[in-house]
């Protein structure tokens, strides 16, 4: 596979997934309206971040199957995480399970963690992109159980 296709791809797939779950719970997004805690953004400021955070998810894993790095442990968390982080709004926004959401998300936050550490031992760089993702998910660990003390 040439660089530019994968890459391309890489990138796609996880900009296209967090797309489609945008999407579909558009129609329940209720952050502003919700009491929250100290610190919260605005909510344009969601969607820029995580389509940034999408994109470094993807140019990370570009990294690792450019350089034939990609092996099964690599796949299995880089898709485990990325399964965990696509079900949390629909758990948070859809359902409004914002106890059970918090649970997921300290699960996401695991995963990712494990990430950086599997894709640092093939390769920095991979993993250094990731940083920011552990810092914004941990971040929204906060938010989320912010919201679940506030609204009960």
């Amino acid at each position: 596979m040439s660089k530019l296709k994968n890459y391309a791809l890489s990138i796609i797939i996880p900009l296209a997934l967090g797309g489609i779950v945008g999407f579909l719970i558009s129609g329940s997004m209720n952050y502003d309206t919700l009491n929250q805690p100290p610190l919260s953004p605005p909510s344009i400021l969601f969607p820029i971040v995580w389509t940034i955070l999408y994109a470094l998810m993807g140019i990370s894993f570009g990294i690792l199957r450019d350089k034939g790095l990609a092996d099964p442990d690599v796949k299995l968390i880089y898709y485990a995480q990325l399964i965990v982080n696509l079900l949390w709004p629909i758990a948070f926004f859809v359902l409004e399970w914002r106890l059970f959401a918090f649970i997921w998300i300290l699960i996401l936050d695991a995963l990712v963690a494990i990430m950086i550490i599997t894709f640092y031992r093939r390769d920095k760089t991979a993993a250094l992109l990731q940083l920011p993702y552990l810092i914004w998910v941990l971040f929204a660990s906060y938010l989320n159980l912010g919201v679940y003390i506030l609204n009960r």
